[in-house]
């Protein structure tokens, strides 16, 4: 059976990105790594990445999800990715390699989804004025 798993091109930083990451997620752990090459698991997801030098740089067109069950794992995961890298709008950030991230409450999901469009509008319209999302914030604009 076939199986899919991102793999990431690193500027000569492999090494320290994959240690980076599972150092960040608590369910974490390295497969293999050599020079040129790793394959680790981060939250039960598989990645490779691969130290092959500047040609290539990351962009917003792939991004890692990060499904946050509240606003404590919100807040642990955008200090601890963005450290050393950019806030970026609507729940994205660009970690210290270059990576892009969505650090996303599921909360947010959910009142998006709400049947009643003008909740989720208001939802809609808070989130997009933040960087980090703020499920308080959310919920206000949720409740009107």
């Amino acid at each position: 059976m076939a199986t899919i798993t991102p793999f990431l091109w690193f500027d000569n930083n492999m090494q320290q990105a994959v240690n980076f990451y599972i150092s960040v997620f608590k369910e974490s752990r390295l497969i293999s790594m050599n020079p040129m090459s790793a394959t680790f698991e981060l939250q039960g997801q598989q990645l490779m990445a691969l130290n092959a030098g500047p040609h290539h740089k990351f962009n917003e067109a792939i991004s890692l999800f990060v499904a946050c069950a509240d606003q404590t794992e919100v807040d642990y995961y955008w200090s601890k990715l963005g450290a050393g890298g950019a806030e970026q709008q609507c729940g994205w950030i660009k970690d210290q390699f270059g990576l892009s991230w969505q650090v996303i409450p599921r909360a947010l999901g959910q009142m998006l989804g709400d049947a009643d469009r003008g909740k989720a509008n208001r939802v809609l319209q808070a989130m997009l004025k933040m960087k980090k999302i703020v499920v308080a914030d959310l919920q206000a604009a949720y409740q009107g």
